[in-house]
């Protein structure tokens, strides 16, 4: 790690700890050349991924995406927001450790309805009248015996 004052890249570690969001380390390096102190942050680089759509187009993998749809399944449901966003960042987890630099919106929708169906069937069948575009009553009983 280069000195901030003077461009040495020879320091040595005083004190390492992770950060309020545990998402990175902070380290305080002193200078084995000029004596100064600085800190430095260690995070893990991530590989982007991008969600390739029905339609072919690629996009980069977002989150809230997957969040603000599971609101919309939850409206009204005695699913809490700290719920969402555990089934939210499982997901995220998921996509990431499967090292895959793609993946399809159909897979992201299917991760997200297994995480709803554990939770609630009512948001579940919701999210997924949506996400199959059910056209009529049929599609709907047909889930629902299926559950």
């Amino acid at each position: 790690m280069k000195c901030v004052y003077c461009g040495c890249e020879e320091s040595k570690v005083l004190d390492s700890r992770s950060t309020d969001e545990s998402n990175s380390i902070r380290r305080r390096r002193e200078c084995l050349n000029c004596g100064k102190r600085f800190t430095t942050y260690e995070t893990v680089e991530t590989v982007p991924i991008l969600v390739v759509k029905k339609d072919g187009s690629r996009q980069p993998f977002n989150i809230e995406k997957i969040k603000v749809g599971m609101i919309k399944a939850c409206e009204k449901r005695p699913v809490s927001i700290a719920q969402i966003d555990e089934m939210a960042e499982d997901i995220e987890k998921q996509i990431q450790n499967s090292l895959k630099q793609e993946i399809s919106s159909q897979e992201i929708g299917e991760m997200i309805m297994a995480k709803l169906k554990k939770v609630d069937e009512i948001a579940y069948v919701r999210f997924a009248s949506v996400y199959r575009q059910f056209k009529d009553v049929t599609n709907f009983i047909k889930l629902i015996t299926e559950m």
